[in-house]
């Protein structure tokens, strides 16, 4: 039963959908080309998707970061290469995206999804250190939006995966996880942290989760920053004994499911998607840090609840779903929009499935750098009582 597997697994043509080695890109624009127009920069030969070199991205602009600070100054850095024939091998990334308030905030995050020559392996990377003061309002969905407090925090995280390639698009193997926190107390002296959220673990001074995980993969996109069709399924369990410097021992479990239909399949050099995506995430063991408990805006790459404020909805079981209508504006690609909405519904107060918290929104796409399809994303969302505009490199999902 093993063997045939594993012998399939080594044809790499199977792994992503047959396509050009080089694909000639000079019927769309980017602002790299408005770039070179305006300052008069000559090629001597046409950019195409085939070379073999890295695809950057920078964004430096003042914007809205989560958590509900006000402004800060955020440079987004991203970074697309193929390391191996690209009829067989996905676009690995690297996104930086340094951003501070000039006051209380700070944060240096470096994530990595890396898939060697002809998706033998993915490596997936997620490093962060965080100055990162935030809003709470507690478990469930029970206080308004004034009741809530502001966190002190300083976190350090480095998750670190490696999948192996099993079958076609299929994916297996797992990981190192650790989350350290310290400085955790509520920016109002009068707030007693503990008592506000009713949760015992991980309310004061600060908490350390270390851990493996387990995960499964299956991809069958080629591009992660823009999706075009394809289907995608991360399920990650992960542990966390004592022994490994835990303050407690828990277990979690995140299942992530997104999938993208093409709605004009024949054109492929016009975006015209309906896209997909929901995860669920709960704890097991009642003595999870209150930090580490599944959060609204906590997904593993902060996207998800576009229109509502990060850690607004908390408990120890989260469920998300959201979907979104991607659309180019003008032929050449330059320019386009997107229409979402997102749902989402969390444990705590007796809510889990019983509340519902809505959000909705539009966004518009500029392409920043067509052989990787980054766009610059300018979205705006809203929901009860919040709006916000979120600028980003990079789809949602």
């Amino acid at each position: 039963m093993i063997a045939p597997a594993l012998a399939r697994a080594q044809d790499a043509t199977n792994m992503i959908p047959k396509q050009s080695a080089v694909k000639d890109t000079s019927r769309q624009t980017d602002l790299i080309d408005i770039a070179k127009g305006l300052f008069r920069i000559n090629l001597k030969k046409p950019r195409t998707q085939g070379e073999k070199k890295i695809y950057f991205s920078v964004l430096p602009v003042p914007g809205a970061v989560p958590g509900g600070v006000g402004q800060a100054l955020v440079t987004s850095t991203t970074a697309g290469t193929y390391l191996g024939p690209k009829s067989t091998t996905n676009l690995s990334s690297v996104t930086f995206a340094p951003y501070w308030n000039l006051k209380s905030r700070f944060g240096l995050p470096l994530r990595s999804n890396i898939w060697l020559s002809d998706n033998t392996w993915v490596i997936q990377g997620d490093i962060r250190f965080l100055i990162y003061p935030q809003y709470t309002w507690g478990l469930g969905s029970g206080r308004v939006n004034a009741e809530r407090t502001l966190v002190d925090d300083r976190y350090i995280r480095f998750y670190q995966s490696a999948l192996k390639r099993i079958t076609p698009y299929f994916f297996a193997g797992g990981g190192y996880n650790l989350d350290y926190r310290s400085g955790i107390k509520s920016d109002d002296p009068n707030v007693d942290l503990k008592q506000f959220t009713g949760y015992s673990y991980g309310t004061g001074g600060g908490s350390v989760s270390s851990g493996v995980n387990l995960s499964v993969l299956y991809d069958t996109r080629n591009n992660s920053i823009n999706p075009l069709p394809g289907s995608y399924l991360n399920i990650v369990y992960r542990m966390n004994p004592a022994f490994l410097g835990s303050n407690n021992t828990w277990q979690s479990l995140y299942a992530d499911v997104r999938r993208y239909f093409p709605l004009n399949p024949s054109n492929k050099n016009q975006q015209n998607t309906l896209a997909f995506w929901s995860y669920f995430w709960t704890v097991f063991n009642g003595k999870t840090p209150y930090l580490d408990l599944p959060s609204i805006g906590w997904d593993p790459y902060n996207r998800s609840g576009e229109g509502i404020d990060q850690n607004r909805y908390r408990g120890k079981t989260l469920f998300y779903f959201e979907s979104e209508y991607r659309r180019d504006i003008t032929a050449n690609g330059l320019l386009g929009f997107v229409i979402f909405a997102n749902v989402n519904t969390v444990s705590g107060s007796g809510t889990l499935f019983t509340a519902w918290h809505p959000a909705a929104g539009t966004g518009l796409r500029v392409k920043f750098n067509k052989a990787s399809r980054t766009n610059i994303a300018v979205d705006y969302g809203f929901s009860k009582g919040y709006s916000a505009i979120i600028l980003n490199l990079g789809e949602a999902f």
